[in-house]
Order: structure tokens, then C-alpha cells, then sequence
């Protein structure tokens, strides 16, 4: 059965000045679907990510999600509506404990007003109640909700990296979006979290993601995406991205007069 389209980038561009850091980019990401975005340094990478998850406004084109138009939205709006992301720097708030720093991600889910907070009326204990149960399943999915009531701050930084995704899940979004999740990684970190976005995949999330780590790429990604100088320059699955001449060349560039 044919995968619904959730996120659709159309002729996407962002120039800085009269530098064209991103220039006519045009894919989509399928429900359940692991994408990946891949380039040399200065690729247009991040800046990609960044116009799609609310952080920049493109110069031109647009990004629509289950159809809609959100070109332009707020990452709160995003968030509310389905999308999250992680950063490639751990943005974990490291004076409260794990399972606190997946309820902050539920923010967007959250109804209690000042008024029923502040004098602590019913429906606000069933809401935390309910928040506590959604957070320690997520930190269940990711495999560390034993650690849920220890301090962020003392777990070691692979651990901090999937306290970061089990918060982007909390909301339970259509789409998380990461940003280099293997930057920092040992490899049975790498490893470790592999076989969990592996799991969330199969679980019913869909992915969209920037890594250098090529090992990575090729072990998860349903699609890969290659960017050079802010273009398009190859769609594929691992395998065809691999023997790419276009791919080949802009990572191991082509001497002068070389031939095929």
C-alpha cells in the first residue's frame, strides 16, 4: 500500500545577501518514512532544516504539511500542529530531572489555564497524571524510563541524546526532525540509538534528518536526499545514493582531465 505524503518542500530557496545558501530544493517525506539529508560542509543543510522547522523564512517557495500550507509557521505552531525537532548541541535542561524534561515537550498537548493551575482545581491532577504516563511511555520507547527521576545532568551523553528525542515524541507528533543525532556518539551509543529510531519507525514515526555520519545514513534511511552548494543533486534509496556520479564527485571531488 502506498504511503501518504506528510511533508512536502516545494522550490525551496533562501539566499543570505548574494549568497544562495539553498537554492530550488523540491522533495517530500512519507508517513513512516525515514529520510535523510546529506552533503558536504556548506551544503545548504542546516539551512534547509531551519526554513522547514520555522527558524528562518525561505525567500521563496514552500512547505506544506498533510497538505497544508505552514511556510513561515513558528516552531510552536509546528509543534502544535505535528512537527518537532531535536539540535545537533544537547538542549537538555540540566537542573531537572529526565522524566521533567520530557513533560516539557507535552506543553503543546497541555489545557489547564492559570486559573484551574493556580488553585490546583481537579482536572489539573488528572492532567499530570495523565502527562506522567504519556512521558514515562516515552522514555520507555527510547529504553531509559529507569532512569526517569534522575538528574538530566549526570547521565552520560548518549543518554542525554535520548532523553532529548523521547521529549520531541512526547507530544506525540506526525514528524520529528533531527539534527545530526549522532554528533558526540561513541559508537555503541551510535549503535543504541539506531536500533531505537529503528524501533519508533516501525512503531508508527516518520523521520527527517541531517547526518554526516554515512554509517548511520546507510543503516536507516528509507530515501536519502544529497545536497551541494544549496542544490539538489541526488534522490534515492542508500544503495543508488552510493554509486551516484554526482554524489561521488561532490564528496571526493574529480581531478582535472580524470576519466569514468
Amino acid at each position: 500500500m502506498k504511503k501518504s505524503v506528510l511533508l512536502e518542500i516545494e522550490q525551496l530557496s533562501k539566499s543570505f545577501g548574494g549568497v544562495h545558501a539553498v537554492q530550488n530544493v523540491s522533495f517530500c517525506v512519507r508517513d513512516q518514512e525515514i529520510v535523510a539529508i546529506i552533503g558536504p560542509n556548506g551544503a545548504g543543510k542546516t539551512t534547509l532544516f531551519n526554513i522547514v522547522t520555522g527558524i528562518l523564512p525561505p525567500t521563496s517557495g514552500s512547505v506544506l504539511f498533510k497538505g497544508m500550507p505552514v511556510t513561515g509557521k513558528k516552531p510552536y505552531q509546528l509543534a502544535a500542529l505535528g512537527i518537532t525537532r531535536t539540535f545537533q548541541n544537547l538542549q537538555v535542561f540540566t537542573n531537572m530531572t529526565v522524566i521533567e524534561n520530557v513533560m516539557v515537550g507535552m506543553h503543546t498537548r497541555l489545557k489547564t489555564g492559570i486559573f484551574s493551575a493556580g488553585f490546583r482545581l481537579p482536572q489539573v491532577f488528572k492532567e499530570e497524571k495523565q502527562a506522567l504516563k504519556q512521558a514515562m511511555a516515552c522514555l520507555e520507547q527510547v529504553g531509559i524510563a529507569h532512569l526517569a527521576f534522575e538528574k538530566a545532568d549526570i547521565l552520560p551523553y548518549g543518554t542525554q541524546r535520548l532523553v532529548e528525542i523521547a521529549r520531541a515524541a512526547a507530544s506525540q507528533p506526525s514528524l520529528i526532525l533531527l539534527d545530526e543525532p549522532m554528533a558526540g556518539l561513541n559508537p555503541q551509543e551510535s549503535k543504541k540509538l539506531v536500533d531505537v529510531l529503528l524501533a519508533m519507525r516501525n512503531n508508527g514515526m516518520t523521520f527527517l534528518f541531517v547526518e554526516h555520519d554515512m554509517e548511520t545514513v546507510m543503516a536507516i534511511a528509507d530515501r536519502v536526499i544529497v545536497l551541494d552548494y544549496g542544490k539538489k543533486i541526488a534522490e534515492g534509496c542508500p544503495e543508488e545514493i552510493t554509486q551516484h556520479p554526482d554524489v561521488i564527485k561532490a564528496y571526493l571531488g574529480e581531478e582535472e582531465g580524470a576519466s569514468c
